[in-house]
């Protein structure tokens, strides 16, 4: 079924160190079952700790702030609004808010339904 999704009308939720990430992870989600629709926050100094999208993978759209998306391999990139991040089904990387204002981006993880 097609449908608006208003992330303010679902639950806020804080995560303290999520994934083994710093701080917490402030989120609202919708959650199907077969997909997460997600609105996401990270103060200041806070992060999502380095994981691997095992059964799903990530399409994530930063809206505010800036921050860095680390690698397996100890690599990273900046990300400020309007980036769009993408990590695929087995793919791996962590979240860091390094600015000075809160970094909030929606996230698509569709599950794929098996293991890599």
């Amino acid at each position: 079924m097609t449908m608006k999704i208003n992330l303010n009308d679902y639950e806020r939720t804080a995560q303290p160190n999520f994934r083994g990430g710093k701080g917490e992870y402030v989120s609202r989600m919708l959650n199907d079952g077969t997909n997460k629709v997600i609105w996401g926050m990270l103060a200041p100094g806070h992060s999502i700790g380095m994981h691997t999208h095992e059964t799903n993978s990530e399409t994530m759209f930063i809206l505010t702030g800036k921050g860095k998306m680390y690698f397996p391999d100890g690599t990273y990139e900046d990300v400020a609004p309007g980036d769009i991040l993408y990590c695929p089904h087995g793919g791996t990387h962590a979240l860091e808010n390094t600015g000075d204002e809160d970094l909030t981006f929606h996230a698509v993880v569709p599950e794929h339904g098996f293991a890599k």
